[in-house]
């Protein structure tokens, strides 16, 4: 059950560009930011770094990102936004297969040997402690331009934020999120579980 409930898009005027924002990428305003809105000023710049970080127009593939996102969520363990970065990466074109392998990308014949460094590299540098060592920096720099790292890193660092505040404030998980991760990861044990709305 949700610590605090997320209040309605109406409640700041204001902010309605930004929730426009998530409407067009995911088709709803998440309950985080609906939450977050009790601060607006959190919500205006979360909404500008997240803006940032999934630049359409910056060099690693949209839903790659996502996956990134997905990666960095499953090792903060937080279930929610597990959730939205597989829906995120659905909507940007990862396949239902590939969706459904993430949790095995190691070995999985789906991902290529680029990918599967860059989610090396997601899971530790989403570690706590940061596990990311010198020796994975480098082989990251062989297969990744120091533009594409950076923006790789920008995708662990934002969900670090979010998995904080979902998880912290058990968010509720919307319906769509919650029926894509029943699809694709419910067989590997994801569940909502205190996300239930």
């Amino acid at each position: 059950m949700s610590r605090l409930i997320p209040l309605p898009p109406e409640t700041t005027p204001e902010l309605k560009p930004h929730f426009d924002f998530f409407l067009s990428t995911l088709g709803f305003t998440p309950n985080s930011v609906l939450t977050m809105q009790r601060k607006p000023k959190l919500v205006q710049a979360f909404a500008q770094l997240n803006a940032a970080v999934m630049d359409p127009a910056g060099e690693v593939d949209l839903g790659f990102r996502r996956l990134v996102g997905h990666v960095a969520s499953k090792a903060a363990g937080c279930l929610y936004c597990q959730a939205h970065t597989l829906l995120g990466a659905q909507n940007f074109g990862v396949t239902p297969e590939k969706l459904a392998d993430v949790w095995n990308y190691a070995t999985s014949p789906l991902y290529s040997v680029r990918e599967r460094i860059a989610l090396d590299f997601s899971l530790a540098a989403a570690a706590q402690p940061n596990a990311v060592t010198d020796e994975q920096f480098a082989q990251l720099r062989v297969h990744w331009s120091d533009g594409e790292i950076v923006e790789l890193l920008g995708v662990v660092a934002m969900f670090g934020f979010l998995n904080r505040w979902n998880d912290t404030m058990a968010t509720p998980l919307e319906a769509v999120p919650d029926s894509v991760a029943r699809e694709s990861a419910g067989g590997h044990g994801w569940s909502a579980g205190k996300h239930t709305a």
